[in-house]
């Protein structure tokens, strides 16, 4: 539960953040803004084309008695069109930050300027930087539907169908919603993508407590577009403590434990980083609780 908190209050951190910044919020809403409008298009015409899909999926259904037909079809519409909504909110942040790379990777820099300590970014031009992340997302993408495809099937299951897969289809996407969006920082340090999903792994209740509100708001229209400024803010906020954490840290920039503490298993043996991170490593005295770091911002 303290992790599930802590997720939600770097959610706060980012919102918070963007508003105080007025000219950063505006820089962040435009690719959200288009990528949401080209998104609602798709999902308008799925909609006006669903019943005919359905039918045009479920032939074997056609000598069936009308009720049962249409009660089948009709079920099957919805699912489809729902099934669709949560993968476009999985996409959703995946396309805005490929449409708005240059935007978000400046704003997320800002973020951790103004917190002191800025890892330089990789010194790489920008059509290998979009190429990148194109295949990192892909790349979540796939993970992502090894959960939601079996879940789509699943919610033809009568009761469990309507209770327990909606549930899991919300944390499945605020999880993966998270790794698509800690990807900025993370990527400016150099982490690869199935180390980022490692990283995660460890603290899934604090990627659910970041990536599920965001799920849910999303549902709303013109609300991801609101909140995507804010949500890169504080995914850049988590990745700065969540690093540290992972080399023996705390991981919530508000807690109360001390250094070294060890949370899910993010320490020990195996733990990252074994390596460089944006070419020096983390050095586990940083007490990410009270902010600090060594002078310089590398390991003494």
């Amino acid at each position: 539960m303290r992790d599930l908190a802590a997720g939600v209050r770097y959610l706060g951190r980012g919102q918070r953040w963007v508003l105080g910044h007025g000219r950063w919020f505006g820089f962040g809403l435009l690719p959200a803004l288009v990528t949401f409008v080209l998104y609602a298009a798709a999902l308008a015409a799925l909609a006006f084309w669903a019943d005919d899909i359905a039918a045009w999926a479920t032939p074997f259904a056609d000598g069936w008695d009308e009720t049962w037909r249409s009660t089948l079809r009709g079920l099957f519409a919805v699912l489809l069109w729902l099934g669709a909504l949560l993968l476009s909110v999985l996409t959703f942040t995946a396309v805005t930050l490929l449409v708005g790379d240059p935007f978000y990777e400046k704003l997320s820099e800002q973020v951790e300027e103004s917190e002191g300590d800025c890892p330089e970014g990789l010194d790489r031009p920008l059509w290998r930087e979009l190429w990148t992340s194109l295949c990192d997302s892909l790349y979540v993408l796939w993970r992502a539907l090894l959960f939601a495809v079996p879940l789509f099937f699943l919610g033809f299951v009568p009761v469990l169908g309507q209770t327990v897969v909606p549930a899991l289809g919300f944390c499945v996407s605020g999880f993966f919603l998270t790794l698509e969006l800690v990807s900025v920082a993370m990527q400016r340090r150099g982490i690869p993508v199935r180390e980022r999903l490692r990283i995660l792994r460890t603290r899934r209740a604090l990627a659910l407590g970041f990536g599920v509100p965001l799920v849910l708001a999303f549902l709303v229209p013109l609300v991801a577009v609101v909140l995507m400024p804010g949500a890169v803010a504080g995914a850049a906020l988590l990745v700065r403590d969540l690093v540290d954490a992972d080399a023996g840290g705390d991981g919530d920039g508000g807690g109360d434990v001390a250094a070294g503490e060890v949370q899910g298993g993010a320490a020990g043996e195996g733990a990252w980083p074994q390596g460089p991170v944006g070419g020096a490593a983390v050095d586990p005295r940083v007490n990410p609780a009270a902010g600090t770091r060594p002078p310089g911002g590398s390991p003494q």
